[in-house]
């Protein structure tokens, strides 16, 4: 852990501190969990007990976000691709949030054009991305969410559409410099935007590179997050 002039590589300091924060998440999580059995039925059902499930899950994204950046950097983040069927990857990418998705009174569905449609990733990290998509989609949709996939060109195209307000004009603007800096409206950096496009690019096939793309419209008219997997 020693730095380039014998002190401290901060950047391995903060990474050995986000994987001991992401642990301790983790018990904090099962501890919640555990709690809640032994609560009424009236006081789980609470408005507090969706913020609390959603801001659990932001955090665990955002701490996975720090450490895949962090592998990413150092050359330490293995892909592992295999075919998986995207109708059960999107189902369970849904079920992870369905407690919150009920809390917020948000009906998501997902869609697959094509019943065994097959894509070739890594579903942890695509899996990572996905999350972190929907957690932000839930937090500006108004009652809808939809997650589709469907081929195109060779490869698969995977969406994460809400009925929100949509992307800001200059985010839309500026795609491809996605770490742009804090947004005081938001509190947004674009680190998420970061992570999502290096995890894309690291799936490469013949010589094709995936990639993410921000758009406004799509079936529920609000915000539309693309993933392009060759």
């Amino acid at each position: 852990m020693a730095g380039p002039r014998g002190g401290l590589d901060f950047s391995t300091v903060i990474a050995s501190t986000v994987h001991d924060m992401k642990n301790s998440l983790a018990l904090l999580v099962q501890a919640h969990s555990q709690w809640l059995a032994q609560l009424p039925a009236e006081l789980v059902a609470g408005r507090e007990h969706g913020v609390i499930e959603y801001e659990f899950a932001r955090l665990n994204g955002m701490l996975v976000q720090l450490l895949g950046l962090y592998k990413l950097g150092v050359n330490q983040l293995p892909v592992c691709p295999a075919y998986h069927e995207l109708d059960d990857f999107i189902g369970a990418q849904l079920a992870r949030h369905q407690e919150i998705l009920d809390s917020r009174g948000i009906q998501a569905r997902g869609e697959v054009a094509e019943f065994d449609l097959m894509g070739f990733f890594d579903q942890e990290l695509l899996g990572s991305v996905v999350a972190n998509v929907i957690a932000n989609s839930i937090r500006y949709a108004r009652s809808a969410l939809l997650v589709s996939a469907r081929e195109e060109n060779g490869g698969v195209l995977l969406c994460i559409n809400d009925d929100g307000a949509g992307y800001p004009a200059a985010m839309l603007e500026q795609q491809g410099d996605y770490v742009l800096g804090l947004n005081q409206s938001s509190g947004s950096t674009g680190l998420g935007l970061y992570f999502a496009a290096r995890i894309a690019e690291l799936h490469e096939r013949n010589g094709v590179r995936g990639r993410i793309e921000l758009g406004n419209g799509g079936p529920l008219g609000g915000g539309e997050f693309r993933i392009y997997l060759p």
